[in-house]
């Protein structure tokens, strides 16, 4: 087989340095006087319409479907609801526009997407649209009672006195809610004082004892959390104020709201020491501590945050209940201190007598304490948060 090489002889009419190669074709290689250029087969390039995107992103469609459903069907249902047919409810306006909305995002969606994007923005928006009318609905109560409440709350006379010798008409200046502030913190500490060691003991016999008992146990706990606030209150007025002989005070109202918090302490609790983690227990058991001492000095203070979320929000649930101190504590206009003697009155109390009693004035300070009672139950819910994300945090 012979190969010969030659070089062109006008270089620049070329274009190339590469000589020109001829060989014989008898195994293939390039015929005479051809340049080898090997072909590369190149992928053809291919689109992946099923990709999905990114989580939380949104494209100009996923916005112009959204608001242009809203707009779109806002108009015509008002043209449908009050220009046409003869409705003028707004609840039902506002029905009646959700539905359409729904049914003109599905629509709109359908055009140019697949089936699982249509439900998914559906989904979507009836969930938000959900989240949306509870935190509306809170939103509301705490802004109505704010302002109705607002007049007696810029009054200093309101933070630091009581209603004693006061009329229900007499002018906001006059009279204010201290001794049903300082009522509702000795019957919540009392009550917690009881509760405390009761709910965290009762979480520890299910969880850590355990026995024939535990599940017993813990299904009278499940079923006392949605136990009714007024059952409370009966229970605790016919065993003590009827049969014992107790007066309606400070002692009696604290019993009721015990009765409440107890549940809630002791399923949290116990929901506590589940997500407690079995090494430790394991470990401390090893190393030759005693069941009792693996409790006290490994799982509790494991699991402390966890009881004072559990604590905080015992104390939630108790701090605003009205049926048990109504039926448990009597109303009264004086400070007291002194829960074994005398009516001690509280903050939801208080907001019942003053809201029920007809006078302008008076509804209005019932408004003030409610707004105090509200937000003191947002501050506990708020550090029962930060107190569960810090212990996520270390985790």
């Amino acid at each position: 087989m012979t190969t010969t090489i030659e070089r062109p002889e006008d270089e620049t009419s070329a274009g190339s340095d590469v000589p020109t190669i001829t060989a014989d074709a008898a195994d293939g290689s390039p015929e005479l006087g051809q340049a080898s250029t090997p072909e590369t087969a190149l992928p053809a390039e291919t689109v992946d319409d099923d990709v999905p995107r990114a989580i939380g992103s949104r494209t100009q469609d996923d916005v112009l479907s959204l608001y242009g459903s809203l707009v779109g069907s806002g108009a015509l249902t008002w043209l449908l609801y009050y220009q046409i047919l003869p409705f003028t409810g707004r609840v039902g306006f506002v029905l009646c526009w959700f539905g359409v909305f729904v049914a003109m995002y599905a629509g709109v969606s359908a055009i140019g997407n697949p089936r699982l994007v249509v439900i998914d923005r559906v989904m979507g928006a009836i969930v938000k649209a959900g989240a949306l009318i509870v935190f509306g609905t809170l939103a509301t109560a705490v802004a109505f009672t704010l302002v109705r409440g607002l007049s007696a709350l810029m009054n200093v006379n309101f933070w630091t006195e009581d209603m004693s010798g006061v009329r229900p008409t007499s002018s906001l200046g006059q009279g204010g809610v201290l001794h049903a502030i300082i009522g509702s913190m000795i019957e919540v500490g009392i009550a917690v004082a009881i509760t405390l060691p009761l709910g965290i003991g009762t979480a520890v016999y299910m969880n850590e004892v355990g026995g024939r008992m535990s599940r017993v146990v813990r299904t009278i706990v499940e079923a006392m959390t949605a136990l009714p606030s007024i059952v409370a209150g009966l229970f605790i007025y016919t065993v003590l104020i009827v049969t014992f002989g107790v007066s309606r005070t400070g002692i009696a109202a604290a019993a009721a709201i015990g009765v409440m918090m107890l549940p809630i302490i002791a399923r949290s609790a116990d929901v506590v020491l589940r997500v407690a983690p079995g090494g430790l227990r394991e470990a401390s058991l090893a190393l030759g501590a005693s069941k009792w001492q693996t409790v006290r000095q490994v799982v509790l203070p494991t699991v402390r945050p966890g009881l004072a979320t559990a604590l905080i929000l015992g104390i939630a649930r108790g701090v605003g209940e009205t049926s048990p101190v109504l039926l448990t504590s009597g109303a009264s206009t004086f400070f007291n201190a002194d829960p074994f003697n005398e009516p001690m009155n509280s903050l939801p109390l208080f907001v019942f007598s003053a809201v029920r009693s007809g006078e302008p004035l008076y509804i209005s300070r019932g408004f003030a304490a409610a707004a105090v009672l509200l937000i003191l139950v947002l501050i506990l819910f708020v550090i029962t948060r930060l107190l569960a994300r810090q212990r996520v945090g270390r985790r």
